[in-house]
Protein backbone atom coordinates (compact mmCIF):
# COMPACT_ATOMS: atom_id res chain seq x y z
CA UNK A 1 0.00 0.00 0.00
CA UNK A 2 2.86 2.37 0.77
CA UNK A 3 4.47 1.71 -2.64
CA UNK A 4 1.11 2.26 -4.34
CA UNK A 5 0.62 5.57 -2.50
CA UNK A 6 4.08 6.70 -3.60
CA UNK A 7 3.24 5.83 -7.22
CA UNK A 8 0.03 7.83 -6.90
CA UNK A 9 1.90 10.84 -5.56
CA UNK A 10 5.04 10.87 -7.71
CA UNK A 11 3.90 9.39 -11.05
CA UNK A 12 1.07 9.83 -13.55
CA UNK A 13 -0.71 6.76 -12.18
CA UNK A 14 -3.19 9.22 -10.68
CA UNK A 15 -4.07 12.57 -12.24
CA UNK A 16 -6.32 15.36 -11.07
CA UNK A 17 -8.63 17.18 -13.46
CA UNK A 18 -10.63 20.25 -12.63
CA UNK A 19 -14.33 20.13 -13.55
CA UNK A 20 -15.87 23.42 -14.70
CA UNK A 21 -19.62 23.21 -15.19
CA UNK A 22 -19.94 26.65 -16.78
CA UNK A 23 -21.62 26.08 -20.16
CA UNK A 24 -23.04 28.24 -22.94
CA UNK A 25 -26.81 27.88 -23.12
CA UNK A 26 -28.40 29.83 -25.97
CA UNK A 27 -25.23 31.87 -26.17
CA UNK A 28 -25.12 32.77 -22.47
CA UNK A 29 -22.85 31.22 -19.79
CA UNK A 30 -24.52 29.25 -16.99
CA UNK A 31 -23.25 27.03 -14.16
CA UNK A 32 -25.19 23.79 -14.50
CA UNK A 33 -25.84 20.93 -12.13
CA UNK A 34 -25.79 17.29 -13.21
CA UNK A 35 -29.48 17.17 -14.14
CA UNK A 36 -29.18 20.34 -16.19
CA UNK A 37 -26.05 19.04 -17.90
CA UNK A 38 -27.90 15.88 -18.98
CA UNK A 39 -30.94 17.91 -20.13
CA UNK A 40 -28.93 20.27 -22.31
CA UNK A 41 -26.82 17.41 -23.65
CA UNK A 42 -29.99 15.61 -24.82
CA UNK A 43 -31.26 18.84 -26.38
CA UNK A 44 -27.93 19.22 -28.15
CA UNK A 45 -28.22 15.67 -29.50
CA UNK A 46 -31.72 16.52 -30.80
CA UNK A 47 -30.27 19.51 -32.62
CA UNK A 48 -27.44 17.41 -34.07
CA UNK A 49 -29.92 14.81 -35.35
CA UNK A 50 -32.15 17.49 -36.85
CA UNK A 51 -29.28 19.10 -38.72
CA UNK A 52 -27.92 15.75 -39.84
CA UNK A 53 -31.34 14.56 -41.01
CA UNK A 54 -32.02 17.78 -42.93
CA UNK A 55 -28.68 17.41 -44.70
CA UNK A 56 -29.32 13.74 -45.55
CA UNK A 57 -32.83 14.62 -46.78
CA UNK A 58 -31.43 17.30 -49.05
CA UNK A 59 -28.90 14.86 -50.52
CA UNK A 60 -31.55 12.14 -50.95
CA UNK A 61 -33.93 14.46 -52.80
CA UNK A 62 -31.14 15.60 -55.11
CA UNK A 63 -30.32 11.97 -55.91
CA UNK A 64 -34.02 11.19 -56.42
CA UNK A 65 -34.25 14.01 -58.97
CA UNK A 66 -31.31 12.62 -60.99
CA UNK A 67 -32.66 9.07 -60.88
CA UNK A 68 -36.05 10.27 -62.18
CA UNK A 69 -34.27 11.82 -65.20
CA UNK A 70 -32.32 8.62 -65.88
CA UNK A 71 -35.50 6.54 -65.75
CA UNK A 72 -37.19 8.91 -68.27
CA UNK A 73 -34.21 8.56 -70.57
CA UNK A 74 -34.28 4.75 -70.35
CA UNK A 75 -38.04 4.73 -71.03
CA UNK A 76 -37.39 6.75 -74.25
CA UNK A 77 -34.00 5.31 -75.07
CA UNK A 78 -34.25 5.31 -78.93
CA UNK A 79 -35.53 8.89 -79.08
CA UNK A 80 -32.85 10.07 -76.67
CA UNK A 81 -30.07 8.37 -78.69
CA UNK A 82 -31.39 9.82 -81.96
CA UNK A 83 -31.56 13.31 -80.43
CA UNK A 84 -28.02 13.11 -79.15
CA UNK A 85 -26.64 11.83 -82.51
CA UNK A 86 -28.44 14.63 -84.37
CA UNK A 87 -27.07 17.37 -82.10
CA UNK A 88 -24.01 19.28 -83.29
CA UNK A 89 -22.53 19.75 -79.80
CA UNK A 90 -23.08 18.97 -76.11
CA UNK A 91 -24.93 22.19 -75.41
CA UNK A 92 -27.49 21.64 -78.20
CA UNK A 93 -27.97 18.01 -77.01
CA UNK A 94 -28.59 19.12 -73.40
CA UNK A 95 -31.02 21.78 -74.55
CA UNK A 96 -32.81 19.27 -76.80
CA UNK A 97 -33.28 16.83 -73.92
CA UNK A 98 -34.66 19.59 -71.71
CA UNK A 99 -37.10 20.76 -74.39
CA UNK A 100 -38.32 17.38 -75.66
CA UNK A 101 -38.58 15.42 -72.38
CA UNK A 102 -39.25 18.20 -69.84
CA UNK A 103 -36.04 17.54 -67.97
CA UNK A 104 -34.07 19.88 -65.78
CA UNK A 105 -30.55 20.93 -66.62
CA UNK A 106 -29.17 18.66 -63.89
CA UNK A 107 -31.12 15.68 -65.26
CA UNK A 108 -30.03 16.40 -68.85
CA UNK A 109 -26.38 16.62 -67.80
CA UNK A 110 -26.68 13.29 -65.89
CA UNK A 111 -28.10 11.62 -69.03
CA UNK A 112 -25.26 12.92 -71.19
CA UNK A 113 -22.71 11.74 -68.57
CA UNK A 114 -24.25 8.26 -68.36
CA UNK A 115 -21.99 5.44 -69.62
CA UNK A 116 -23.23 3.14 -72.39
CA UNK A 117 -23.11 0.06 -70.08
CA UNK A 118 -25.96 1.51 -68.08
CA UNK A 119 -28.24 1.13 -71.11
CA UNK A 120 -28.50 -2.61 -70.48
CA UNK A 121 -31.63 -4.10 -68.92
CA UNK A 122 -29.70 -5.13 -65.78
CA UNK A 123 -28.40 -1.63 -65.18
CA UNK A 124 -31.91 -0.27 -65.70
CA UNK A 125 -33.21 -2.54 -62.93
CA UNK A 126 -30.47 -1.28 -60.59
CA UNK A 127 -31.46 2.31 -61.25
CA UNK A 128 -35.10 1.52 -60.49
CA UNK A 129 -34.14 -0.28 -57.23
CA UNK A 130 -31.97 2.63 -56.16
CA UNK A 131 -34.85 5.00 -56.87
CA UNK A 132 -37.19 2.97 -54.67
CA UNK A 133 -34.62 2.96 -51.80
CA UNK A 134 -34.24 6.72 -52.10
CA UNK A 135 -38.01 7.17 -51.90
CA UNK A 136 -38.13 5.07 -48.72
CA UNK A 137 -35.17 6.95 -47.25
CA UNK A 138 -36.84 10.28 -47.89
CA UNK A 139 -40.02 9.10 -46.20
CA UNK A 140 -38.02 7.96 -43.11
CA UNK A 141 -36.03 11.19 -42.91
CA UNK A 142 -39.20 13.26 -43.14
CA UNK A 143 -40.73 11.17 -40.35
CA UNK A 144 -37.68 11.81 -38.13
CA UNK A 145 -37.98 15.54 -38.66
CA UNK A 146 -41.67 15.42 -37.79
CA UNK A 147 -41.59 13.04 -34.77
CA UNK A 148 -39.51 13.82 -31.59
CA UNK A 149 -39.94 10.30 -30.21
CA UNK A 150 -38.09 8.89 -33.23
CA UNK A 151 -35.19 11.24 -32.50
CA UNK A 152 -35.14 10.11 -28.85
CA UNK A 153 -34.90 6.49 -29.99
CA UNK A 154 -32.02 7.38 -32.30
CA UNK A 155 -30.20 8.99 -29.35
CA UNK A 156 -30.65 5.79 -27.31
CA UNK A 157 -29.48 3.56 -30.15
CA UNK A 158 -26.39 5.65 -30.82
CA UNK A 159 -25.40 5.70 -27.13
CA UNK A 160 -25.88 1.93 -26.95
CA UNK A 161 -23.67 1.54 -30.01
CA UNK A 162 -20.93 3.60 -28.34
CA UNK A 163 -21.31 1.51 -25.18
CA UNK A 164 -21.01 -1.75 -27.09
CA UNK A 165 -18.02 -0.53 -29.06
CA UNK A 166 -16.02 1.15 -26.29
CA UNK A 167 -17.59 -0.28 -23.13
CA UNK A 168 -14.64 -2.37 -21.94
CA UNK A 169 -13.89 -2.68 -18.24
CA UNK A 170 -12.80 0.64 -16.76
CA UNK A 171 -9.08 0.82 -16.04
CA UNK A 172 -9.28 3.97 -13.92
CA UNK A 173 -11.30 5.12 -10.94
CA UNK A 174 -13.07 8.45 -11.05
CA UNK A 175 -13.62 10.12 -7.68
CA UNK A 176 -15.57 13.26 -6.88
CA UNK A 177 -12.79 14.57 -4.66
CA UNK A 178 -9.41 12.95 -4.08
CA UNK A 179 -7.46 14.32 -1.14
CA UNK A 180 -3.76 14.93 -1.47
CA UNK A 181 -1.57 12.23 0.00
CA UNK A 182 0.01 13.20 3.28
CA UNK A 183 3.37 12.10 4.62
CA UNK A 184 1.50 9.56 6.75
CA UNK A 185 0.28 7.75 3.63
CA UNK A 186 3.90 7.23 2.56
CA UNK A 187 4.89 5.50 5.81
CA UNK A 188 4.43 1.72 6.20
CA UNK A 189 2.51 0.34 9.16
CA UNK A 190 4.93 -1.63 11.32
CA UNK A 191 5.46 -2.34 14.98
CA UNK A 192 8.39 -0.54 16.58
CA UNK A 193 9.89 -0.22 20.03
CA UNK A 194 9.51 3.31 21.36
CA UNK A 195 11.81 4.31 24.20
CA UNK A 196 11.86 7.45 26.32
CA UNK A 197 14.84 8.03 28.58
CA UNK A 198 14.89 9.43 32.10
CA UNK A 199 16.21 12.75 30.77
CA UNK A 200 13.53 12.99 28.08
CA UNK A 201 15.14 11.56 24.92
CA UNK A 202 12.81 9.65 22.64
CA UNK A 203 13.33 7.34 19.66
CA UNK A 204 11.75 4.44 17.82
CA UNK A 205 13.64 1.27 16.96
CA UNK A 206 12.83 -1.76 14.85
CA UNK A 207 11.55 -4.63 16.97
CA UNK A 208 14.01 -6.96 15.24
CA UNK A 209 16.96 -5.26 16.99
CA UNK A 210 15.88 -6.79 20.31
CA UNK A 211 16.75 -10.49 20.15
CA UNK A 212 15.26 -12.97 22.56
CA UNK A 213 17.55 -14.17 25.38
CA UNK A 214 17.14 -16.59 28.25
CA UNK A 215 16.07 -15.67 31.78
CA UNK A 216 19.02 -14.70 33.94
CA UNK A 217 21.25 -13.43 31.12
CA UNK A 218 23.33 -10.27 31.48
CA UNK A 219 21.48 -8.53 28.65
CA UNK A 220 22.68 -6.64 25.60
CA UNK A 221 23.77 -3.04 25.46
CA UNK A 222 20.93 -0.56 25.15
CA UNK A 223 21.53 3.14 25.76
CA UNK A 224 23.46 4.66 28.64
CA UNK A 225 24.64 8.25 28.55
CA UNK A 226 26.06 9.30 31.89
CA UNK A 227 23.29 9.27 34.45
CA UNK A 228 20.56 8.82 31.82
CA UNK A 229 18.68 5.54 31.36
CA UNK A 230 15.57 4.16 29.65
CA UNK A 231 12.48 5.08 31.67
CA UNK A 232 9.67 4.10 29.26
CA UNK A 233 9.74 1.29 26.72
CA UNK A 234 6.72 -0.02 24.80
CA UNK A 235 5.68 -1.40 21.44
CA UNK A 236 3.39 0.57 19.10
CA UNK A 237 2.56 0.94 15.42
CA UNK A 238 4.03 3.78 13.38
CA UNK A 239 0.45 4.98 12.73
CA UNK A 240 -0.75 4.85 16.35
CA UNK A 241 -1.53 7.96 18.36
CA UNK A 242 0.89 8.16 21.27
CA UNK A 243 -0.62 9.99 24.26
CA UNK A 244 2.18 11.34 26.44
CA UNK A 245 1.34 12.14 30.08
CA UNK A 246 3.68 14.20 32.27
CA UNK A 247 4.24 14.40 36.03
CA UNK A 248 2.09 17.53 36.26
CA UNK A 249 -0.90 15.81 34.63
CA UNK A 250 -0.63 17.31 31.13
CA UNK A 251 -1.26 15.14 28.07
CA UNK A 252 0.21 15.59 24.58
CA UNK A 253 -0.28 13.77 21.27
CA UNK A 254 2.26 12.48 18.73
CA UNK A 255 2.02 9.96 15.89
CA UNK A 256 4.37 6.98 15.99
CA UNK A 257 6.05 7.86 12.68
CA UNK A 258 6.75 11.41 13.96
CA UNK A 259 9.14 9.98 16.53
CA UNK A 260 12.68 9.94 15.07
CA UNK A 261 14.15 6.55 14.25
CA UNK A 262 17.33 5.44 15.93
CA UNK A 263 19.45 2.38 16.64
CA UNK A 264 19.10 0.50 19.91
CA UNK A 265 22.23 2.15 21.27
CA UNK A 266 21.34 5.66 20.05
CA UNK A 267 20.31 8.27 22.55
CA UNK A 268 17.39 9.61 20.54
CA UNK A 269 16.07 13.14 20.29
CA UNK A 270 14.89 15.48 23.03
CA UNK A 271 11.14 15.08 23.32
CA UNK A 272 10.73 18.86 23.65
CA UNK A 273 11.87 19.13 20.01
CA UNK A 274 8.92 16.96 18.95
CA UNK A 275 6.21 17.95 21.44
CA UNK A 276 5.69 21.45 22.77
CA UNK A 277 6.03 20.49 26.41
CA UNK A 278 7.83 22.02 29.37
CA UNK A 279 11.37 20.62 29.75
CA UNK A 280 10.93 20.71 33.56
CA UNK A 281 7.84 18.48 33.32
CA UNK A 282 9.14 14.94 32.55
CA UNK A 283 7.18 12.17 30.87
CA UNK A 284 5.47 9.83 33.33
CA UNK A 285 3.17 7.61 31.24
CA UNK A 286 2.39 6.85 27.61
CA UNK A 287 -0.66 5.23 25.99
CA UNK A 288 -0.87 4.24 22.34
CA UNK A 289 -4.29 4.33 20.63
CA UNK A 290 -4.82 3.04 17.10
CA UNK A 291 -7.55 5.47 16.05
CA UNK A 292 -9.02 8.55 17.71
CA UNK A 293 -11.47 9.20 14.85
CA UNK A 294 -13.60 6.14 15.62
CA UNK A 295 -16.51 7.60 17.64
CA UNK A 296 -17.75 4.25 18.89
CA UNK A 297 -14.28 3.33 20.16
CA UNK A 298 -13.54 6.61 21.98
CA UNK A 299 -16.98 6.71 23.60
CA UNK A 300 -16.74 3.16 24.97
CA UNK A 301 -13.15 3.21 26.22
CA UNK A 302 -11.60 4.97 29.18
CA UNK A 303 -8.24 6.14 30.47
CA UNK A 304 -7.59 4.98 34.03
CA UNK A 305 -4.96 7.07 35.85
CA UNK A 306 -3.16 6.29 39.09
CA UNK A 307 -1.02 8.61 41.22
CA UNK A 308 1.91 7.78 43.49
CA UNK A 309 -0.19 8.47 46.60
CA UNK A 310 -2.82 5.88 45.67
CA UNK A 311 -5.43 8.06 43.92
CA UNK A 312 -7.20 6.58 40.92
CA UNK A 313 -9.33 8.27 38.27
CA UNK A 314 -11.29 7.14 35.19
CA UNK A 315 -12.04 9.48 32.25
CA UNK A 316 -13.70 8.63 28.88
CA UNK A 317 -11.22 8.46 26.00
CA UNK A 318 -13.51 10.80 24.07
CA UNK A 319 -12.26 13.65 26.29
CA UNK A 320 -8.79 13.10 24.78
CA UNK A 321 -9.83 12.52 21.15
CA UNK A 322 -9.17 16.08 19.92
CA UNK A 323 -5.39 16.60 19.82
CA UNK A 324 -4.07 20.04 20.70
CA UNK A 325 -0.58 21.20 19.92
CA UNK A 326 0.02 22.64 23.38
CA UNK A 327 -1.56 19.72 25.25
CA UNK A 328 -4.37 19.71 27.82
CA UNK A 329 -4.76 18.91 31.53
CA UNK A 330 -5.66 15.29 32.27
CA UNK A 331 -5.90 15.26 36.10
CA UNK A 332 -5.76 17.57 39.12
CA UNK A 333 -3.51 16.56 42.04
CA UNK A 334 -3.55 16.95 45.78
CA UNK A 335 -0.50 18.57 47.38
CA UNK A 336 2.68 16.51 46.97
CA UNK A 337 1.15 13.98 44.59
CA UNK A 338 1.99 13.30 40.96
CA UNK A 339 0.90 11.05 38.10
CA UNK A 340 2.21 7.48 38.15
CA UNK A 341 0.65 5.56 35.25
CA UNK A 342 -2.22 5.59 32.75
CA UNK A 343 -4.01 2.61 31.16
CA UNK A 344 -6.59 2.22 28.40
CA UNK A 345 -9.67 0.16 29.44
CA UNK A 346 -13.03 -0.92 28.01
CA UNK A 347 -15.04 -0.13 31.15
CA UNK A 348 -15.20 -3.75 32.38
CA UNK A 349 -11.67 -4.47 33.60
CA UNK A 350 -10.29 -5.44 36.98
CA UNK A 351 -7.71 -2.99 38.32
CA UNK A 352 -4.63 -3.92 40.35
CA UNK A 353 -2.48 -1.35 42.16
CA UNK A 354 0.85 -2.30 43.79
CA UNK A 355 3.12 -0.40 46.19
CA UNK A 356 6.86 -0.47 46.90
CA UNK A 357 6.46 -2.50 50.07
CA UNK A 358 5.19 -5.49 48.04
CA UNK A 359 1.41 -5.22 48.53
CA UNK A 360 -1.30 -5.16 45.84
CA UNK A 361 -5.03 -4.55 45.75
CA UNK A 362 -7.55 -5.76 43.15
CA UNK A 363 -10.99 -4.21 42.51
CA UNK A 364 -13.42 -3.88 39.59
CA UNK A 365 -13.31 -0.83 37.38
CA UNK A 366 -16.99 -0.14 38.06
CA UNK A 367 -16.03 1.03 41.56
CA UNK A 368 -14.50 4.12 39.94
CA UNK A 369 -17.08 6.34 38.26
CA UNK A 370 -16.21 8.22 35.07
CA UNK A 371 -15.01 11.77 35.73
CA UNK A 372 -14.07 14.85 33.73
CA UNK A 373 -10.54 15.68 32.66
CA UNK A 374 -9.78 18.08 35.49
CA UNK A 375 -11.21 15.94 38.31
CA UNK A 376 -8.85 14.74 41.08
CA UNK A 377 -10.07 11.13 41.37
CA UNK A 378 -10.76 8.83 44.34
CA UNK A 379 -8.60 6.66 46.64
CA UNK A 380 -7.51 3.35 45.12
CA UNK A 381 -5.11 1.95 47.75
CA UNK A 382 -3.96 3.04 51.20
CA UNK A 383 -0.23 3.53 51.88
CA UNK A 384 1.67 2.30 54.95
CA UNK A 385 3.72 5.43 55.56
CA UNK A 386 5.01 8.59 53.93
CA UNK A 387 7.83 6.71 52.18
CA UNK A 388 5.55 4.14 50.58
CA UNK A 389 4.39 4.86 47.03
CA UNK A 390 2.35 3.17 44.32
CA UNK A 391 4.68 1.66 41.69
CA UNK A 392 2.33 0.11 39.14
CA UNK A 393 -1.14 -0.07 37.65
CA UNK A 394 -2.53 -3.11 35.82
CA UNK A 395 -5.91 -3.38 34.09
CA UNK A 396 -6.72 -7.05 33.63
CA UNK A 397 -7.95 -7.42 30.04
CA UNK A 398 -6.80 -10.83 28.71
CA UNK A 399 -7.97 -14.32 29.57
CA UNK A 400 -5.52 -16.83 31.09
CA UNK A 401 -3.12 -14.02 31.94
CA UNK A 402 -0.92 -13.72 35.02
CA UNK A 403 0.48 -10.91 37.10
CA UNK A 404 4.22 -10.38 36.70
CA UNK A 405 6.07 -8.48 39.42
CA UNK A 406 9.68 -7.25 39.22
CA UNK A 407 11.90 -5.97 42.03
CA UNK A 408 14.66 -3.41 42.00
CA UNK A 409 17.46 -6.00 42.20
CA UNK A 410 16.29 -7.88 39.10
CA UNK A 411 14.06 -10.55 40.64
CA UNK A 412 10.63 -11.34 39.28
CA UNK A 413 7.86 -13.91 39.14
CA UNK A 414 4.44 -14.72 37.76
CA UNK A 415 1.36 -15.24 39.93
CA UNK A 416 -2.16 -16.20 38.93
CA UNK A 417 -4.73 -13.42 39.13
CA UNK A 418 -6.97 -15.83 41.06
CA UNK A 419 -4.53 -15.44 43.96
CA UNK A 420 -5.67 -11.79 44.27
CA UNK A 421 -9.23 -11.71 45.52
CA UNK A 422 -11.44 -8.83 44.46
CA UNK A 423 -12.02 -6.29 47.25
CA UNK A 424 -13.28 -2.75 47.55
CA UNK A 425 -10.98 0.03 46.45
CA UNK A 426 -9.19 2.02 49.12
CA UNK A 427 -7.89 -0.92 51.20
CA UNK A 428 -4.28 -1.90 51.91
CA UNK A 429 -4.29 -5.04 49.78
CA UNK A 430 -2.36 -8.31 50.21
CA UNK A 431 1.23 -9.50 49.69
CA UNK A 432 2.30 -9.82 46.06
CA UNK A 433 6.06 -10.35 46.56
CA UNK A 434 8.24 -11.15 49.54
CA UNK A 435 10.41 -8.05 49.73
CA UNK A 436 13.92 -8.46 51.25
CA UNK A 437 17.26 -6.67 51.05
CA UNK A 438 18.29 -9.12 48.32
CA UNK A 439 15.27 -8.38 46.11
CA UNK A 440 14.98 -4.66 46.80
CA UNK A 441 11.71 -2.77 46.65
CA UNK A 442 8.99 -3.58 44.13
CA UNK A 443 9.43 -1.51 40.92
CA UNK A 444 6.96 -2.87 38.33
CA UNK A 445 3.88 -5.03 37.79
CA UNK A 446 2.63 -6.26 34.39
CA UNK A 447 -0.17 -8.39 32.99
CA UNK A 448 1.42 -11.17 30.89
CA UNK A 449 0.63 -14.39 29.02
CA UNK A 450 2.91 -17.16 27.74
CA UNK A 451 3.12 -15.65 24.25
CA UNK A 452 4.57 -12.37 25.56
CA UNK A 453 8.21 -11.43 25.77
CA UNK A 454 9.61 -9.39 28.64
CA UNK A 455 12.08 -6.53 28.27
CA UNK A 456 13.95 -5.38 31.38
CA UNK A 457 16.10 -2.25 31.46
CA UNK A 458 18.46 -1.28 34.27
CA UNK A 459 20.07 2.03 35.23
CA UNK A 460 23.33 1.25 33.43
CA UNK A 461 21.45 0.91 30.14
CA UNK A 462 21.56 -2.88 29.83
CA UNK A 463 18.49 -4.42 28.18
CA UNK A 464 17.45 -8.07 28.28
CA UNK A 465 14.56 -9.62 26.39
CA UNK A 466 13.25 -13.01 27.46
CA UNK A 467 10.14 -15.12 26.88
CA UNK A 468 7.53 -14.96 29.64
CA UNK A 469 6.93 -18.67 29.14
CA UNK A 470 10.40 -19.31 30.65
CA UNK A 471 9.09 -18.12 34.03
CA UNK A 472 6.72 -20.55 35.69
CA UNK A 473 3.72 -19.42 37.75
CA UNK A 474 4.58 -19.14 41.46
CA UNK A 475 2.88 -18.18 44.69
CA UNK A 476 2.21 -14.56 45.62
CA UNK A 477 4.56 -14.34 48.60
CA UNK A 478 7.67 -15.90 47.00
CA UNK A 479 10.74 -13.90 46.06
CA UNK A 480 10.83 -15.12 42.47
CA UNK A 481 13.79 -15.81 40.18
CA UNK A 482 16.58 -13.68 38.80
CA UNK A 483 15.53 -11.93 35.57
CA UNK A 484 18.63 -9.83 34.93
CA UNK A 485 22.12 -10.05 36.43
CA UNK A 486 23.25 -6.65 37.74
CA UNK A 487 26.93 -5.89 37.23
CA UNK A 488 27.27 -3.14 39.84
CA UNK A 489 26.04 -2.80 43.41
CA UNK A 490 24.31 0.53 42.79
CA UNK A 491 22.66 -0.70 39.60
CA UNK A 492 18.94 -1.52 39.57
CA UNK A 493 15.93 -2.17 37.35
CA UNK A 494 14.22 1.00 36.15
CA UNK A 495 11.89 -0.11 33.35
CA UNK A 496 9.95 -3.25 32.44
CA UNK A 497 7.88 -3.75 29.29
CA UNK A 498 6.11 -6.64 27.62
CA UNK A 499 6.23 -7.18 23.84
CA UNK A 500 4.73 -9.70 21.44
CA UNK A 501 7.07 -12.31 20.05
CA UNK A 502 8.38 -11.83 16.52
CA UNK A 503 8.40 -14.82 14.17
CA UNK A 504 11.85 -16.08 13.32
CA UNK A 505 13.78 -14.20 16.00
CA UNK A 506 17.08 -15.83 16.91
CA UNK A 507 18.33 -16.14 20.44
CA UNK A 508 21.59 -14.44 21.35
CA UNK A 509 23.80 -17.37 22.29
CA UNK A 510 26.71 -15.21 23.47
CA UNK A 511 24.61 -13.40 26.04
CA UNK A 512 22.46 -16.35 27.05
CA UNK A 513 23.77 -16.97 30.56
CA UNK A 514 20.80 -18.75 32.14
CA UNK A 515 20.64 -19.65 35.81
CA UNK A 516 19.71 -23.28 36.65
CA UNK A 517 16.04 -23.58 37.54
CA UNK A 518 16.83 -25.37 40.81
CA UNK A 519 19.33 -22.78 42.10
CA UNK A 520 18.17 -21.56 45.55
CA UNK A 521 17.82 -17.81 45.98
CA UNK A 522 18.82 -16.25 49.37
CA UNK A 523 18.32 -19.55 51.14
CA UNK A 524 14.82 -20.30 49.88
CA UNK A 525 13.59 -22.45 47.04
CA UNK A 526 11.83 -20.65 44.19
CA UNK A 527 8.45 -22.14 45.09
CA UNK A 528 8.61 -21.43 48.80
CA UNK A 529 5.61 -19.40 49.92
CA UNK A 530 4.75 -17.47 53.07
CA UNK A 531 2.33 -19.15 55.45
CA UNK A 532 0.21 -16.02 55.75
CA UNK A 533 0.18 -15.20 52.02
CA UNK A 534 -3.59 -14.82 51.90
CA UNK A 535 -3.87 -12.73 55.03
CA UNK A 536 -4.70 -9.06 54.43
CA UNK A 537 -2.34 -6.52 55.92
CA UNK A 538 -3.64 -4.21 58.59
Amino acid sequence: MVVLNQLYKYTALQSSFGVNNVCLVAGRPYTLNLKELIHYYVEHRHEVILRRTEFELKEARARQHILEGLIIALDHLDAVIALIRASKDVESARQGLMDNFQLSEIQAKAILDMRLQRLTALERDKIVEEYQRIVELIARLEAILADRSLRVQIIRDELAEVRDKYGDERRTVIEMDSDEFSDEDMIPREDVVITISHQGYIKRTSLDEYRTQGRGGVGSRGVSKGDDFTAHLFVASTHDYILVFTHSGQVYWVKGYQIPEGAKTARGRAIQNIIQMDKDDPVQAVVNVQNLEDEDFVQNHFLVMATEMGIIKKTPLEAFSRPRQNGIRAITFNDGDRLLDVRLTNGDNDIILAVRSGRAIRFHESQVRAMGRTAAGVRGISLDDEQDRVIGLVCVSRQNSDLLVVSEKGYGKRSAFEDYRITNRGGKGIITMNITDKTGILVAIKEVVDTDDLMVVNKSGMVIRMPVAAMRVMGRATQGVRLIRLQEEEDGVVSVAKVEKVEGEAEDELLNEVLPDNLPLNGHAENEESEDADAPLA
